[in-house]
């Protein structure tokens, strides 16, 4: 539970960084060097400290990777500069709760006893009052459905992942191995960071014929403003995918994938302060009161757990 908290505030901190480089560099190119920064710092604990690539579940947690970064942070930061930080965290994590919880009990049998499940029920309950989109923010059609679309494929990507990392904790402790949480998390980078090189060689290759939303960012923001965003793609780098994902990991091993998805699903309601300091977001009374009804729901589960 500790671990699940942890990753919540973590991710906070990069989705108010992964949204300001997403709308300047554009949503591929802001994933791609954060996902190089985070290889970078996990290869040197993970070949220092930890078991490197060795492991009996070293293949699944590389397609672990690859579904939950190649595919799912590809999308989540399609929807960043479409939706904001906190929409599109609050529809992408939301979705991953029921979708990892579904697929774990299909796939590996893994059952939420009724009060767990009524503990996710008022959590998720709780981020939707909290952060449910008012009449104050104006999007376009076109960029509004994308950016759902987008967020909707994130929480598929991300829901499967983190269950292939819980069957790759399976299989390691069968053949009597505990990876640490830095080793995983690697491990799991790996197969992102090759979906991502590929993804983000193909959008350069065609960046110039390109008409989209992330061209027509990139365009209007000078080099040298670009160059004010790269503390923030460090920021973005180590609070989400290094440390944020290690603790991840750390859940992951002890938790169902249900419960860890739904306590994270508070991402949003602990960006509050965040946002309203970089983003200018108003704090009103129904976001304090869905904040309220989400941490009754994780103290619910505490207890219960």
């Amino acid at each position: 539970m500790f671990a699940a908290l942890l990753t919540t505030l973590l991710f906070s901190i990069s989705a108010i960084c992964g949204h300001r480089t997403s709308t300047r560099l554009g949503g591929v190119e802001a994933n791609f060097w954060r996902i190089c920064g985070a290889t970078f710092f996990l290869a040197i604990w993970a070949n220092t400290l930890g078991t490197g690539t060795s492991g009996a579940a070293f293949h699944i947690f590389v397609l672990s990777g690859l579904a939950g970064i190649g595919l799912g942070d590809t999308a989540y930061f399609q929807a960043l500069p479409r939706l904001g930080s906190r929409r599109t965290v609050l529809l992408t994590q939301c979705l991953i709760a029921p979708f990892a919880a579904l697929t774990e009990w299909l796939w590996l049998g893994t059952r939420l006893n009724l009060a767990e499940i009524f503990c996710v029920v008022v959590i998720l309950s709780g981020v939707v009052v909290a952060l449910a989109p008012g009449d104050h923010l104006k999007i376009a059609p076109r960029r509004l459905w994308i950016g759902i679309l987008a967020s909707t494929i994130a929480a598929l990507g991300g829901a499967f992942g983190a269950v292939l990392s819980r069957k790759a904790y399976f299989v390691a402790h069968a053949a009597g191995e505990h990876p640490d949480p830095g080793t995983t998390g690697y491990q799991r980078v790996i197969g992102g960071a090759v979906a991502l090189g590929l993804i983000f060689l193909i959008v350069k290759w065609r960046h110039t014929r390109r008409r989209g939303d992330d061209a027509q960012m990139k365009d209007s923001f000078s080099p040298r403003e670009k160059l004010r965003l790269w503390p923030w793609v460090l920021v973005n780098s180590v609070a989400g995918q290094t440390v944020g994902v290690s603790c991840m990991q750390w859940a992951l091993e002890n938790t169902p994938t249900g419960i860890v998805t739904a306590i994270i699903a508070m991402t949003p309601i602990v960006m509050l302060p965040l946002a309203r300091i970089f983003e200018d977001e108003k704090i009103t009374a129904r976001s304090l009161t869905g904040g309220l009804i989400a941490v009754a729901g994780v103290l619910g589960l505490t207890f219960w757990r």
